[in-house]
């Protein structure tokens, strides 16, 4: 089973991924997080990216994929490919031979869950930026692009940060593919 925490930075995407894989280690299920693959890249990232450092983001990430997948039965993901695309498409423009290729590719997730932009900006980290213009726009982009491609996903309630984990986990412990697991 394959889960992925979806939208902007600086949203509290990782916090979630791992509070998530906590509660659900404390149900006795194995779980593998895959984190954001974009802080290993040996390219600029953010708005001074290129097509070369979003192409390496996202085989990179389909590579951490395929390799938590081979060793745990649940992945938990930092992102999917669909964000880590927007980050190529705002920059770069769509890139079609790639966009079929995330098509294809967002088929192997069983849950999305779409965190919320909070509207508070990216805290300073030395990595993320922090340009609450550009995190709208990411935002906007991977709101766009699930309703184009009709993906279903589950949207976490804005302002109820404190529950989203739960909710999560409600989800996850529901869903069919975790079933045919156990």
């Amino acid at each position: 089973m394959k889960v992925a925490f979806i939208g902007t930075h600086g949203v509290g995407k990782t916090t979630l991924c791992y509070d998530v894989a906590g509660l659900l280690k404390k149900r006795d299920v194995n779980v593998d997080i895959v984190k954001e693959v974009a802080r290993l890249s040996p390219l600029p990232v953010n708005r001074q990216t290129s097509l070369d450092a979003q192409t390496w983001i996202l085989t990179t990430q389909v590579a951490e994929e395929i390799r938590a997948a081979a060793h745990s039965p649940v992945v938990i993901c930092d992102r999917s490919v669909l964000d880590n695309y927007a980050y190529m498409a705002k920059a770069c423009g769509r890139q079609k031979p790639v966009e079929r290729f995330v098509d294809f590719w967002m088929k192997t997730y069983d849950l999305l869950f779409k965190v919320p932009s909070l509207g508070t900006g990216a805290s300073a980290d030395g990595f993320r930026d922090t340009d609450e213009f550009f995190m709208r726009a990411i935002d906007e982009l991977v709101d766009r692009l699930l309703a184009e491609k009709k993906i279903p996903h589950e949207r976490l309630p804005g302002g109820e940060r404190e529950r989203w984990a739960a909710l999560a986990v409600e989800e996850i412990l529901r869903a069919p593919a975790l079933a045919r697991l156990f």
